[in-house]
């Protein structure tokens, strides 16, 4: 490292960081990735794209993230968590050295703290004096990120005040209503308007009355509920809105991924089949979907239909429709994701395996859209899975507080078994992602790790599934 990077480097770095090996070269054009580490891998294929705007420059990213590990395997890492800053605890495994904690933060408290930061906002003044246009690349356009006021800072994403309204499954649910198939439901306003309604469709509805509040994802303020305990034991807010609709027993849950570019254009990159337990905690995709073609062109029709109403809104970018197929083969919409979607990496590998080499990929149509309110001429859509390619995620969510007592080396090359397993280099692969490391204390509701298996087969996919989950579960112990 020269000179001047070094220099330039320590007038950025302050004492509100939780940890960071970043380095400035003003030489370099960049662009900062503000989200969890497990969408660390969008951020090559974002620097790929704005690659080919700019000239004469190399383009790099700084990762700004709420992920407290043991060590960070990424250069130029940003980490910001005010839950785990100064806390440690002396009851380590050796009981010699303090235990670092490592807690995760909800959205608003990540987002909030990182537009407080005056080293954010150092860094960006340093970055803006040598190039006049600052992306932002995130997995969710959030409002309580304000970074974007500064001038010459934008978001190469969706609106956030756009995106934050149509996450709303009150405004899903009277908005679409008509241009989806929605499960019979209706809004309620107050828990004992909640519970009332609940007791008096329970009979009628007796496989079950799913509730969700205004804002719920990845089974977070939402369940599947048969008696009013368990209405009590999941809602509290006397004041909240609430959507209740009738459960369907099913065992197919598909999620389309796509991109809205106006009111008339959405791309549609693929459908997954999602896997869920306990009705409604999502803990992983796979691909392809089990669907027929019949059912597969009934989906991207209706996920259509929901993105050009985020079209008509002014939402630009991508997003995720989630679906139910019951047992008689009826297919239900369940909710908008205005936001990138957990598997949104694995199609940009599939799709980049699939399509011609020049074809523009997932974050190159969202770039392209958010700028220009269209898709680039040379835009293809996958028609079929041509490679073969099989795959299938795992998030290993902590429900209790656990001890790490063992690590899994990061692998950083995802995107590479996906090439390796698509050219028959390879007949399969698995990789595990994001282990927090050791010895750490981890609280509930924290990612431990991810594992990707990559085959072409789903009997090859599923024992990749397990072995990683295996090698996981050898690496923490309950406190």
């Amino acid at each position: 490292m020269n000179k001047d990077v070094k220099t330039e480097t320590k007038k950025i770095l302050g004492d509100d960081l939780y940890y960071s090996n970043f380095t400035y070269d003003p030489a370099c054009y960049y662009f900062l990735y503000i989200g969890e580490l497990k969408a660390y891998g969008l951020n090559h294929f974002v620097r790929e794209t704005l690659q080919k705007k700019v000239q004469g420059r190399e383009v790099r990213f700084a990762t700004i993230i709420p992920d407290v590990c043991s060590q960070y395997y990424y250069d130029n890492v940003i980490v910001i968590n005010p839950r785990s800053m100064g806390k440690s605890t002396a009851d380590n495994l050796s009981g010699t050295q303090p235990l670092k904690t490592s807690c995760r933060l909800t959205s608003s408290e990540f987002m909030t703290a990182i537009s407080e930061s005056a080293t954010i906002r150092l860094l960006i003044a340093h970055i803006l004096e040598n190039q006049r246009q600052l992306f932002l690349s995130m997995f969710e356009s959030i409002e309580e990120m304000t970074l974007d006021e500064i001038d010459g800072v934008s978001i190469l994403g969706p609106n956030k005040a756009i995106a934050k309204k149509y996450n709303s499954k009150l405004v899903q649910f009277t908005e679409l209503a008509g241009q989806v198939p929605m499960v019979e439901g209706e809004i309620c306003h107050g828990l004992a308007t909640l519970l009332q309604r609940t007791d008096a469709l329970r009979a009628s509805w007796s496989e079950g009355i799913f509730v969700s509040a205004a804002y719920s994802a990845a089974g977070v303020n939402s369940a599947v509920t048969r008696t009013r305990e368990d209405v009590l034991n999941r809602f509290s807010d006397t004041d909240g809105e609430y959507v209740i609709t009738r459960y369907y027993p099913h065992d197919l849950d598909p999620t389309v991924l796509a991109v809205v570019a106006n009111a008339d254009e959405v791309y549609i990159a693929g459908i997954a089949d999602q896997k869920i337990i306990d009705g409604n905690k999502f803990v992983g995709s796979a691909f392809p979907s089990q669907i027929n073609k019949e059912q597969a062109a009934l989906l991207n029709k209706h996920t259509i239909a929901a993105g050009r109403l985020l079209g008509r809104a002014g939402y630009r970018g991508i997003f995720g429709c989630d679906f139910i197929i019951d047992h008689q083969g009826r297919i239900w919409f369940l909710e908008i994701n205005a936001r990138k979607q957990g598997t949104t990496f694995e199609f940009c590998c599939t799709l980049e395996q699939n399509l011609p080499q020049d074809a523009p990929s997932l974050p190159e149509l969202e770039c392209h859209a958010v700028l220009h309110s269209c898709f680039p001429p040379e835009t293809v859509v996958m028609e079929e899975n041509v490679c073969g390619l099989h795959w299938q995620t795992y998030n290993h969510k902590l429900s209790t507080t656990v001890l790490t007592t063992g690590f899994i080396p990061q692998n950083t090359g995802e995107r590479e078994s996906f090439a390796k397993v698509a050219k028959k280099e390879l007949q399969k692969d698995f990789v595990v992602l994001e282990h927090l490391g050791a010895p750490l204390r981890i609280m509930p509701g924290a990612f431990l790790a991810r594992v990707v298996s990559i085959a072409r087969s789903k009997e090859d996919v599923d024992a990749g599934l397990r072995q990683g989950i295996g090698w996981i579960n050898q690496t923490f112990q309950k406190v």
